[in-house]
């Protein structure tokens, strides 16, 4: 028996494996000392360890089974997965709106290839037709791929590129935008087009998936669709991030791009407007507005697009006893901007006085935000915080850090000129800086008191 028939495996698992003429593909039911587990045996990918079993359970979930624990593993059987993405052509009707699907490298429609551990992109019309055939009740969509990335590498050259696109498809006539995007840094994204892309005409919306459409707990699907269905059929023209509302496929949410925030590192319902609520909640039937102060879609094709950014800012997370030498280092880097998430009301310690006034004297641009994300820079309340914005330091309203950021990037972009900056930092563009936060703004249920629970218990089963 060749070792392509245990493909992956190595080691302690490969042992295994061989121990009980096991192969991959194999149905099998593995007795471990805390229990039996049923399922397919899957291969293992390059990068996997040499001490676990991976099997596809009955449920569609996969699992490590740790190979010290396996008793005894039963063969029932063998099923060998030939996996493609149905395609069939993606129908045109006249009378539908047409919506252009802008991929960045997300896997919003994606499966993975369990005979080669890679992930398979369904993304032409045909294939996502195929994937999710309810597309077609919504619109005419058409597909084109601009990146093929992870989200932690999309940057300033993927930012310009998307804009740009966008850009382009509104003057062919695209009647709403969808571009398709890893969550983890989506919300750095949807901030930087809300300054890139201003004026738009139609709905631009960022989509991605928490859970692959492997799994049945998958939101990629729906996900999709409340995205498709926001760009085709709604009338809020902004830059917005469509994703599960609660933890049910019950509705997705249509969060405003500088008000947003990736807040769970794998809950479906992972995204929370801050500070803020959601512009409108979105389902497979209709779009129901939570708010009536959102730009509306128009007949035009008018629009800004506006790519100057410059990379040489940081965002530094303030914490006790940071040192001189980080925001040194910055300095000395040619940095020429720097958002600082500082603690409560906007303050840092004073050791950082001095590399602070250095930062000044270099003409380099310093922002204060706020790491507790909810709540106003208010810098004048402490001696702390008055001392800092004599030492140039300008408070930067409510805005969210990570917004803080590429805005100070897309500012530097238009100049240099400190006071220019300033005036383009503290002029909101997309609802990135607000008068006041609503007092259902902030809400965080702490689990375990009672009427929290009660609460929960109506809508959670």
């Amino acid at each position: 028996m060749t070792d392509e028939s245990y493909k992956g495996y190595r080691g302690q698992a490969l042992s295994t494996l061989k121990n009980f003429e096991a192969l991959v593909w194999s149905d099998v039911e593995i007795k471990t000392a805390t229990g039996q587990h049923i399922g397919i045996i899957l291969p293992r990918s390059e990068n996997g360890d040499d001490k676990h079993i991976v099997i596809k359970l009955r449920s569609g979930y996969n699992v490590g089974i740790a190979c010290e624990k396996v008793e005894d593993i039963h063969i029932n059987g063998r099923k060998e997965a030939h996996y493609q993405i149905p395609e069939k052509a993606f129908p045109f009707d006249p009378k539908k709106p047409n919506v252009k699907l802008l991929g960045t490298g997300g896997t919003i429609a994606s499966r993975l290839d369990y005979r080669t551990g890679a992930v398979i992109p369904a993304f032409s019309p045909g294939e996502l037709y195929g994937s999710v055939p309810e597309l077609a009740d919504i619109c005419n969509l058409q597909t084109e791929k601009l990146y093929g990335v992870f989200s932690e590498n999309m940057g300033p050259d993927q930012w310009r590129g998307t804009a740009e696109a966008i850009g382009r498809e509104i003057q062919n006539g695209a009647q709403g935008i969808v571009i398709g995007h890893g969550t983890d840094t989506m919300h750095h994204t949807s901030a930087i087009l809300s300054f890139m892309v201003q004026n738009s005409p139609v709905p631009i919306v960022m989509v991605g998936s928490q859970r692959s459409s492997d799994r049945p707990s998958s939101d990629a699907a729906l996900n999709l669709m409340h995205s498709v269905k926001t760009a085709a059929d709604s009338d809020i023209a902004e830059v917005m991030v469509c994703m599960f509302g609660p933890t049910s496929d019950i509705y997705g949410l249509l969060h405003q791009g500088t008000r947003v925030r990736k807040m769970h590192s794998s809950y479906r319902s992972t995204f929370r407007t801050i500070g803020e609520i959601p512009i409108a909640m979105v389902d497979r039937q209709k779009i129901t507005p939570l708010r009536n102060d959102y730009r509306k879609r128009r007949d035009d094709r008018n629009v800004i697009i506006n790519t100057a950014f410059d990379d040489r800012v940081a965002i530094v997370y303030y914490y006790p006893n940071m040192k001189a030498d980080i925001i040194d280092s910055l300095i000395d880097n040619g940095y020429k901007g720097i958002v600082i998430a500082g603690t409560g009301l906007g303050h840092v310690n004073k050791p950082l006085y001095p590399a602070l006034k250095r930062a000044q004297d270099k003409g380099i641009a310093v922002y204060m935000t706020v790491q507790t994300l909810w709540g106003y820079v208010q810098m004048y309340v402490y001696d702390t915080g008055r001392d800092l914005m004599d030492l140039g330091i300008v408070p930067a309203g409510n805005m969210l850090p990570e917004v803080a950021y590429v805005k100070l990037g897309w500012a530097l972009g238009q100049s240099q000129d400190l006071e220019k900056v300033k005036e383009i930092m503290l002029t909101p563009i997309a609802n990135e800086i607000t008068d006041r936060e609503p007092s259902n703004g902030y809400l965080i249920f702490q689990g375990g008191i009672p009427e929290v629970e009660d609460f929960i218990s109506r809508y959670q089963k």
